[in-house]
């Protein structure tokens, strides 16, 4: 009597399943600030790659297994006791915590910019495991909720193995997504000059719809009023230059991803680092000046927009020239591209003179 009563005791000392999981949801959210700046943790030890990947992938196994168990045992009745979710609630915690301890065992001369790529792909595990577990203690029966949650989950997992395995690897991905990036933004500005209409069909059909309910003059919500929605003869003649500024940042990053395919070399990681962050930031700088060509266009705004844009290309063309990934940089493409770059600014200041001195 007294082994079987044991269990009931213990039983009774432990918070409901459904507060053991608000609880889990709430240590793994305290997990993930961790995660987004944490550093490498010193060792003595030799890096060993082939170990690290290792690790890498079993850990995921093992989250998604947690998750896997922990959503089939939640999402039907009747919910586990209270022991059970404890058990069920350390696998999650455990895994979760394994994850980001081989995160933290990638050491910075691997290159900043594949721990970054670990570090998102981590911080995914660990976001969806903790949405997961909200979405179980909110709706603990089986829902579309807990599906959707739980495939979350072990997507991010799947995206383990894909992650590239050295820095140059990861260095052509992430600009490959930069050059996909500024194309998207190209073919959408050459889009709206082609039809020269930059919110071609969106003011024609809202504007049926409200013709009911709305005067001529009046603006209609979310959108510009109708003598803001096209562009002046200024404005058309200013867009040009700055489409072949954003095309000649398309040109640019996509010769610096050649380069560092062709030439660049795994173990200059730092260089390889350099490039990227400086890459980085051309998307960015062409959604700046892609939003401000657009009615009703202010010319100063434009120029000091296309003046940035100008300058993050220069600096991401110098310092690609300067690395290793340009071995004859007298001979190279960078000076083409940086007289071309130099070309559409001029005639954007030109452009722009007038309405920069009123």
């Amino acid at each position: 009597m007294a082994s079987a009563a044991a269990p009931a005791a213990t039983d009774s000392t432990l918070p409901p399943p459904l507060e053991q999981l608000r609880h889990l949801a709430g240590e793994l959210r305290f997990l993930l600030p961790g995660v987004r700046v944490g550093e490498a943790r010193e060792t003595t030890k030799e890096f060993d790659r082939e170990t690290f990947w290792r690790r890498l992938r079993e850990a995921a196994m093992a989250v998604s297994r947690a998750a896997t168990t922990l959503t089939e045992v939640f999402s039907r009745l009747p919910l586990p006791s209270p022991q059970e979710t404890q058990k069920f609630s350390e696998q999650v915690h455990a895994s979760i915590k394994a994850i980001i301890a081989v995160y933290y065992s990638l050491p910075k001369d691997q290159g900043i910019t594949l721990r970054k790529l670990v570090r998102s792909a981590t911080l995914d595990i660990v976001d969806g495991m903790a949405q997961l577990v909200e979405v179980l203690y909110i709706t603990p029966t089986q829902s579309p909720e807990n599906l959707i949650s739980y495939n979350s989950v072990w997507e991010a997992c799947q995206q383990v193995p894909r992650i590239p395995r050295d820095n140059k690897a990861a260095a052509l991905l992430v600009l490959t997504k930069s050059v996909d990036l500024v194309k998207d933004a190209h073919e959408e500005m050459e889009q709206a000059v082609e039809e020269c209409d930059p919110y071609y069909g969106l003011l024609s059909d809202i504007e049926e719809d409200n013709s009911d309910s709305h005067g001529d003059e009046e603006d209609i919500l979310g959108c510009p009023s109708n003598r803001d929605s096209y562009w002046s003869e200024e404005d058309q003649e200013l867009i040009i230059p700055c489409l072949a500024l954003v095309r000649a940042s398309k040109a640019c990053l996509k010769k610096i991803r050649l380069s560092v395919a062709e030439n660049g070399k795994k173990d200059q990681v730092a260089q390889l680092d350099d490039i990227v962050d400086i890459s980085d930031e051309i998307s960015p700088s062409v959604d700046d000046l892609a939003l401000s060509i657009y009615p009703p266009v202010c010319h100063p705004t434009v120029r000091i927009n296309c003046a940035k844009l100008v300058s993050v290309l220069k600096k991401a063309l110098e310092i690609t020239k300067a690395s290793h990934v340009t071995p004859q940089p007298e001979d190279s493409w960078i000076p083409l591209l940086i007289n071309a770059v130099d070309h559409c600014m001029n005639r954007i200041k030109e452009l722009t003179q007038h309405e920069v001195e009123l």
